[in-house]
């Protein structure tokens, strides 16, 4: 099972009517986050972080599924 980034946690909170006027930056936001999430991986390996040589997409994906 993956883990859930922030964003998927809020749109599961958020009922129907709200995800539906706000879908476009939902989408917005859960983008960012990816990136975030994979430029954080690139700072890590940068630093000396040893990751198994999983590049961070396939990090960003193996941990969050990339659920869109």
């Amino acid at each position: 099972m993956s883990k859930k980034t922030a964003i998927e946690w809020l749109i599961n909170e958020l009922d129907y009517e709200t995800i539906s006027k706000f879908d476009k930056k939902l989408l917005q936001a859960k983008e960012m986050e990816k990136e975030q999430i994979i430029d954080a991986h690139n700072n890590g390996y940068g630093s000396g972080y040893m990751d198994e040589g999983i590049s961070p997409e396939e990090f960003y994906n193996e941990t969050y599924g990339d659920n869109k």
